[in-house]
């Protein structure tokens, strides 16, 4: 999956030094889940790499902005019930912010999970804060469908949960 400046990859073991010098980040890591380790060492990067090298189908990838490995994204197919819907997830490294990377990324990745996994429906939790990537979703045309007050504790604060979302018009 790629556009001009942007591929989506698998990740590999030789991403092990890249990703885990991007990931140990407090930067980063306030806006994720707190699965999301901190800090994050090459051992946190080794073990991510191996976890979703068994993927199948693949859901986890890593994002290349003019060459570099620059962050990951992934869909989290649900199950049961839910199983034609997806989570979707995505982290860029603090000094390539800015550049309309998580846009796209999540462009081609929102069309991999249309059209490759035949999903219904793709979304994301996102924290009150972060509305740098609230607007990365809008610009693919996911739609607020509402907010979840109260809903999260990051950091030993309660957060409100803006949830978007989009389908797949089939």
């Amino acid at each position: 999956m790629k556009s001009k400046e942007i591929n989506l990859r698998a990740l590999q073991l030789s991403d092990t030094s890249q990703l885990a010098k991007l990931a140990n980040n407090k930067n980063i890591w306030i806006n994720l889940r707190d699965a999301f380790p901190y800090p994050y060492g090459e051992g946190n990067a080794e073990f991510f790499i191996n976890r979703v090298k068994e993927e199948k189908p693949k859901q986890n990838f890593g994002i290349e902005y003019n060459g570099d490995l620059c962050g990951v994204i992934g869909l989290i197919i649900q199950k049961d019930v839910y199983s034609k819907s997806a989570e979707i997830g995505y982290w860029i490294g603090e000094s390539f912010w800015g550049k309309g990377i998580a846009t796209k990324a999540i462009e081609l990745i929102t069309d991999y999970g249309f059209e490759d996994l035949k999903l219904i429906r793709i979304y994301a939790g996102v924290f009150e804060f972060n509305t740098a990537s609230m607007k990365a979703l809008e610009k693919n045309g996911y739609k607020k469908e509402g907010i979840s007050r109260k809903a999260l504790i990051k950091n030993d604060k309660v957060l409100d949960e803006h949830r978007y979302f989009k389908l797949n018009e089939l």
